[in-house]
């Protein structure tokens, strides 16, 4: 994806998360494109909000419209943001290959790879950044994203996996 397109991708992001506040108007671009997206906010060196979807359900610019107001107000982990925060907060955005089922844990690689876990009829992701921003090692990683998937730490050796990779762009690149 061209930096121009990023540019306006992370422009819209924001612009979503200001006119929830504001209640303006904004008339989204079109495109046909749909890919798996995922809308992260941070406060400084902290997450502030993720949310995103693997495949595209819509068309990429309405996706990272919703994406980024659901990051910002509806992410359980976090409460609403508020108006007086938007200042504080970077946005990225991860644009995703489509998942593919891995038969091997030797085929993935933590850094190059996202990573999805499903088991015991419970599913959890982690984007590729993860393992690069947190230093774990590769059984480390499969533990925590276990614990994510409300498995026990150890839930990942009986799961499947599936792979993608994403390109990750940000405000702070700007």
């Amino acid at each position: 994806m061209e930096k121009k397109e990023q540019d306006k991708l992370l422009q819209l992001a924001r612009k979503s998360i200001e006119c929830a506040f504001t209640g303006d108007e904004y008339t989204i671009p079109e495109t046909s494109l749909r890919r798996g997206a995922f809308v992260t906010l941070q406060k400084g060196e902290r997450l502030r909000g993720c949310i995103g979807y693997l495949e595209g359900i819509e068309p990429l610019y309405a996706q990272i419209w919703d994406l980024a107001r659901e990051a910002a107000f509806s992410d359980y982990r976090f409460p609403p943001l508020r108006r007086d925060e938007l200042e504080f907060i970077t946005i990225e955005i991860s644009i995703l290959t489509p998942p593919a089922p891995i038969d091997s844990l030797s085929e993935f690689i933590p850094g190059r790879d996202g990573i999805i876990l499903t088991g015991q009829g419970r599913r959890a992701v982690f984007l590729p950044q993860v393992a690069t921003e947190t230093g774990w090692s590769t059984t480390e990683l499969l533990e925590e994203l276990s614990l994510k998937a409300g498995l026990d730490r150890n839930g990942w050796k009986s799961a499947s996996f599936k792979t993608f990779q994403a390109e990750v762009f940000s405000e702070s690149a700007l």
